[in-house]
């Protein structure tokens, strides 16, 4: 979702249903080119057909390309405390957690007067949590954010149908992904293209 959005590092990147951090957090690690894998490790690095120099060289290389020090913006909100926390704690083990701005807060009271961000969120289906009601009601909500929101673009993953309905506006472009078995559509709202960097609104 990060990669499909064109966002870039510059810009804010949010998501109002953060749950356990899964979208920022990615986004934190990609803007900073950090290679995926490189804060683990798998058993793979002591297979002896490979060898412990060739892990070694790529692991050196993934490094040397990182920009740790990049600066970011990366809000992440929820209503739930316990997803919070959880949040917390895997940007903390990602290294990401003065870089995340967290808040508990329902995704309708998500505002901000800045301009060129990205809104992305991987929103409760109410498949799963059996209440699909509620999840209709948030997809509302969002169409309501959205619509305050000057040139920002969103990015919103969910398996219903109606979502556009919902939402109040057709989507820019529509994908299909899936999430683990649940087949899922990707809506794309784009803003407008941000202005030349020396003259971008922060």
């Amino acid at each position: 979702m990060v990669l499909l959005s064109h966002w870039q590092p510059d810009f804010i990147l949010a998501d109002p249903c953060c749950g356990s951090g899964t979208l920022v957090i990615e986004a934190g690690l990609i803007g900073r080119n950090i290679a995926p894998g490189s804060l683990r490790t798998f058993d793979a690095f002591k297979w002896p057909c490979v060898g412990r120099k060739v892990w070694a060289d790529a692991l050196e290389e993934a490094d040397d390309l990182a920009q740790p020090q990049r600066p970011l913006r990366l809000w992440a909100s929820d209503i739930d405390p316990a997803a919070l926390q959880l949040a917390r704690h895997h940007a903390q083990r990602a290294g990401l957690q003065t870089e995340i701005e967290f808040a508990q807060r329902p995704a309708a009271q998500f505002a901000t007067k800045h301009r060129y961000g990205y809104l992305l969120c991987n929103p409760p289906y109410g498949e799963r949590l059996g209440d699909v009601q509620a999840a209709e009601q948030l997809y509302r909500e969002l169409g309501q954010v959205y619509a305050r929101l000057r040139d920002w673009s969103l990015l919103a993953l969910t398996p219903h149908e109606g979502f556009e309905a919902l939402f109040g506006r057709e989507a820019t472009h529509r994908r299909r992904l899936y999430n683990g078995r649940i087949r899922c559509t990707l809506y794309q709202y784009f803003g407008p293209r941000p202005p030349s960097s020396g003259s971008r609104d922060r």
